[in-house]
């Protein structure tokens, strides 16, 4: 039976509501986003992993509006508060938003202006104004004057009731329904920069005197804004204009022209900006805070997802060096597997014979361990470090590689890093880290905290718990994209498999040194607190390569293994015959192999996966070359024309590595001929571009780039 929240669902995002409840039962009995997407396209009607993951987030968002709307009940039962009308209204409001102004009047109270007024015995009077009939107010309020209960005159009276009067307007849904739309239509977002700190917020100069509509404010400019209140260098003010504001209230509120009526009129006057503005400035300034926050952490997703699916050199003799000048260039020797086969320090930018030294380990060393790639850091001297290296001719086919190296020291200083290499310093596991970025980028930067990689916008200022739900989404669809090679993934790596996480990533490395290689995905039912769950859960995402079973070293998952034996049955060939072979789907009807778990998509998908068994998703390795004789920022001159690699974008553009160890920026106004609104429909962050010098700030260290022809 389709419950509310499943429909609503439905109805928000435009899906049948059979796939919703389908992925609703799913995602409660702890299947994964990538599972579901993957192997369970018939149950959901083949919904990809980004509708799964906006129906887990509304159906996370709902129940805990459900556990909102039950705990406000109960307030309002305890008080003695909840009629039929009243709990009509909670159980109707749709969003947080509406339930809370629902629930404001009836909140327990602080200690108010008009909290004070009442305990003076002023809201009678405030009810008679409220009514703004035609009456002496003047001699109604002489009534109230009472100098022991602390109105010592009709003035007192008066602003009394009309500080309840204006509690009652701020209040009241209706008026905050429209105060809040005139926040989102006319509102602006205005910045100043504290009074004697101008020299301190040279950073904010942009802001120092700044307004602008909050509805067309960019996240980047919002969060800047707020990290330099947050560093008390700005004062930020959110707010509409207050004649606007003012004259919705007395449209609402102030009823002809009596006395009475224009005792409303001046509640609402002086009330106005200390109540409902403030409490609306809080608010909407929140919802503005949240939404430059979604987009950022977007976009810091969005470039995470394109490092880490970046080209992988793959399974590669690499030689790596983390450059430096005088304390010489850390070297390190990997094997196919990325296993430390030799390391040493060499010298080759302190002098000629220095470099004539290190060139001819280099050389030996290339020879000893077969290496066919060597990976050069693009730290301090990596640029001086590549041209040595080239003008080296370390051997036939050796391919020299700059590897972007942000966040290898992160790792090199890791847990993770010191449990595997115990007995080397952090220099050596750095230039480890740097070889196997190469090899494969998703496999070593898993083990790295995402916000240390270089890719974000303002990521510390953003909410820390979003933003590790989004990127932790990313990481694991892009492991369980790519597959897991199960006999020498790292417990980092495994642990963003489907069904694993860290404990269960741990246990089957401990099996592994244990007792071997597994011979077979079955062998993964060993591993002590794998559970049938986890294995349904993580077994089609690991592969093992020239195992016992063929179909292991695809995404075939194991449910489906007879279905492949049933064509291979018909076909009349063994099923390692079939691995490769593109032909398979031509030559069988699909329909004769569906069953109640296996459908039409799951077939199609397992023809797919025969005929190209365990491809890597990932682009071909392509090696890049930057401008020769480019090697420092005083090497660049305006108008020359570079090829670079994209680094990172943001909301106002995107930063181009040019091979100058200064990333330069192409703003949005340089990324095309047209109208940009956001960089990220041009350009990605890894993508090979050409751009053209438009300036050079050598004290600042700062590079202004354009991608324009």
């Amino acid at each position: 039976m389709i419950d509310t929240t499943t429909r609503q669902i439905a109805g928000e995002l435009r899906l049948e509501e059979g796939q919703v409840q389908a992925t609703v039962g799913l995602l409660d009995n702890g299947a994964t986003v990538p599972f579901i997407a993957r192997y369970r396209k018939e149950s959901t009607g083949s919904l990809d992993e980004v509708a799964i993951s906006n129906i887990r987030d509304r159906l996370t968002q709902l129940r805990e509006l459900g556990q909102r709307r039950e705990a406000i009940l109960a307030s309002l039962e305890k008080q003695g508060l909840l009629n039929d009308e009243l709990r009509k209204a909670v159980l109707s409001a749709e969003t947080l938003t509406a339930l809370e102004d629902t629930y404001l009047p009836y909140r327990p109270r602080r200690r108010t202006r008009a909290a004070i007024a009442r305990e003076r015995g002023l809201e009678p009077l405030a009810s008679r104004l409220w009514q703004q009939g035609n009456f002496d107010v003047l001699q109604a309020a002489a009534e109230y004057v009472n100098p022991q209960a602390g109105v010592e005159s009709v003035s007192d009276a008066l602003k009394g009731a009309r500080d309840i009067v204006a509690e009652w307007i701020s209040e009241d849904p209706i008026a905050r329904r429209e105060i809040r739309a005139l926040f989102w239509s006319q509102g602006a977002i205005a910045s100043k920069v504290v009074s004697g700190k101008e020299s301190e917020a040279g950073k904010y100069r942009d802001y120092f005197d700044w307004q602008e509509p909050i509805a067309n404010s960019p996240s980047h400019r919002i969060l800047a804004m707020l990290r330099g209140e947050k560093e008390s260098l700005l004062s930020v003010r959110i707010a509409p204009p207050v004649a606007s504001a003012t004259a919705i209230l007395e449209r609402l509120f102030v009823r002809g022209d009596t006395e009475a009526a224009q005792h409303i009129r001046l509640a609402i006057r002086e009330r106005y900006r200390a109540l409902l503005e403030s409490s609306m400035a809080t608010e909407v300034r929140n919802a503005v805070r949240v939404r430059a926050e979604d987009t950022a952490i977007r976009v810091f997703a969005d470039n995470l997802r394109e490092l880490l699916l970046a080209p992988a050199l793959g399974q590669t003799n690499v030689m790596a060096l983390d450059p430096g000048f005088r304390s010489g260039c850390k070297l390190v020797c990997l094997d196919r597997q990325g296993h430390l086969q030799h390391h040493e320090t060499v010298y080759p930018l302190l002098g000629k014979q220095d470099a004539e030294e290190a060139g001819g380990k280099i050389r030996r060393l290339c020879d000893e361990y077969q290496i066919e790639a060597i990976a050069v850091g693009n730290g301090t001297g990596g640029r001086e470090t590549e041209g040595f290296l080239r003008s080296l001719d370390p051997g036939p086919g050796i391919t020299v590689v700059m590897v972007n190296e942000s966040g290898a020291s992160v790792y090199s200083a890791s847990e993770a890093a010191r449990t595997e290499f115990p007995d080397h310093d952090i220099t050596v596991r750095g230039a480890v880290s740097i070889g196997r970025r190469l090899m494969d980028p998703l496999a070593e930067l898993v083990k790295i905290d995402p916000k240390s990689i270089g890719v974000g916008q303002y990521q510390h200022d953003v909410d820390q718990k979003a933003l590790k739900q989004r990127l932790d989404d990313v990481v694991v669809s892009c492991v369980n994209r790519v597959g897991v090679e199960l006999n020498t993934a790292s417990p980092e790596l495994l642990s963003y498999v489907s069904g694993l996480g860290p404990r269960l990533a741990n246990a089957v490395v401990d099996y592994r040194n244990r007792n071997g290689p597994f011979a077979s995905r079955d062998g993964l039912k060993k591993v002590p607190r794998l559970g049938p769950r986890a294995f349904e859960q993580a077994a089609g995402f690991l592969r093992i390569r020239e195992g016992a079973q063929p179909l292991d070293a695809s995404a075939v998952h194991p449910e489906s293994y007879p279905v492949v034996a049933a064509i291979a049955r018909d076909l009349g060939r063994p099923v390692e015959q079939m691995l490769g072979d593109a032909s398979i789907g031509d030559r069988i009807d699909p329909g004769r192999y569906t069953s109640d778990v296996v459908g039409l998509p799951t077939l199609h998908d397992i023809i797919e996966e025969l005929a190209r068994p365990g491809r890597d998703p990932r682009q071909e390795f392509e090696p890049f070359d930057f401008a020769a004789g480019v090697h420092r920022i005083e090497d660049l001159a305006v108008g020359m024309r570079l090829p670079g690699v994209i680094t990172n974008v943001t909301g106002f553009g995107a930063f181009v590595d040019v091979g100058v160890h200064q990333d330069g920026l192409v703003h949005i106004s340089q990324m095309a001929e047209g109208f940009v609104s956001n960089p990220s429909d041009v350009v990605k962050v890894q993508q090979r571009v050409w751009v053209t010098v438009l300036d050079v700030d050598l004290g600042r260290k700062r590079i202004a780039l354009s991608l324009k022809q």
